[in-house]
């Protein structure tokens, strides 16, 4: 292994080789600049096919991330064929700064990559999937790579148990706690004072769906996140808002459905109304896709079990 990077690539107290012995079934020892893997041969292999691209990705001066590791062995657990250096340098998404988002499974980079080839683009699947954040990395970096004008961010203010006519406030401070996420990943993207300005000009909208209505959408990068709680009028009328040179990209999750009882879906319905229609991708993520704290994997699976994939 190359000397320069070690630390990043064994991580703290050598975490990072222990998660691979646990993923792989092997264990390794280290021996100055040399990692022995020992284990059934088809286990080293993956094994080796992590620790000889992560090295490779190093030599050529790539400098390895916080997580980068985790990544890398959980794409090879899916896929013994994948190349990381596809995912780590050419389907990396720049941002802001010197922040670039990266795909961290198989089904995030076909995400990114439908987004790419698509106009029209719906990502479904639980929490933690990184649906809305990859989107808003792809939008971030179209408006900023010229590729798009403006970026539209719209959602649904539906909650279960609450009202918005019961809130305080004006309705912008109605609506503002149910656009947060939406401002809270647009932050993750680029520096607070970016944001604010261009959330001043307009050139960065975030709304509720319903100020969709009545508007052609023209080279407009626009994303309608929790899409499961719109109604069918409301899909229907999203989706005939897109103008020229724009693209739009619909994230949600099928079993945490909001709506009152006795109201479809308008993501539902859209699965089985345009399922089939040539020039629209629909990406599935399941919990293998789930990026966030290593137990909402395992809490995504286990209530999939319990209900059968029901809320």
């Amino acid at each position: 292994m190359p000397d320069d990077g070690a630390e990043s690539l064994f991580g703290t107290y050598d975490e990072n080789l222990k998660h691979l012995e646990t993923l792989f079934s092997v264990r390794i020892r280290t021996s100055g600049s040399e990692l022995i893997v020992e284990g059934e041969a088809a286990d080293v292999g993956r094994a080796e096919k992590v620790l000889d691209q992560l090295a490779s990705l190093m030599r050529g001066g790539y400098r390895l991330a916080k997580g980068d590791v985790r990544t890398a062995a959980q794409l090879v657990a899916q896929d013994e064929h994948v190349e990381l250096a596809d995912y780590f340098l050419r389907s990396s998404t720049k941002t802001s700064g010197k922040r670039q988002v990266v795909p961290k499974s198989v089904t995030q980079k076909k995400y990114l990559d439908a987004i790419e080839q698509h106009d029209i683009v719906f990502g479904i699947g639980p929490a933690g999937t990184g649906k809305t954040y990859l989107a808003m990395a792809q939008a971030v970096s179209f408006l900023l790579s010229k590729r798009v004008s403006r970026i539209i961010l719209a959602r649904p203010a539906v909650e279960a148990g609450e009202k918005l006519g019961f809130l305080p406030g004006d309705l912008q401070e109605k609506v503002n706690p149910y656009l947060r996420p939406l401002y809270d990943a647009l932050y993750d993207m680029m520096d607070l004072e970016r944001a604010e300005r261009l959330l001043e000009r307009g050139t960065i909208e975030v709304a509720p769906i319903a100020f969709m209505r009545g508007r052609t959408l023209n080279d407009a990068f626009v994303i309608l996140d929790e899409a499961q709680n719109t109604t069918s009028e409301q899909m229907k009328m999203f989706l005939t808002r897109l103008g020229f040179g724009s693209k739009a990209v619909i994230t949600g999750d099928v079993t945490q459905i909001d709506l009152p009882t006795g109201r479809t879906s308008g993501l539902v319905e859209a699965m089985k109304v345009i399922g089939h229609v040539h020039g629209i991708s629909f990406i599935h993520f399941d919990e293998k896709d789930v990026v966030r704290h290593a137990l909402v994997q395992q809490i995504v699976k286990a209530y999939e079990a319990y209900g059968g994939g029901s809320r």
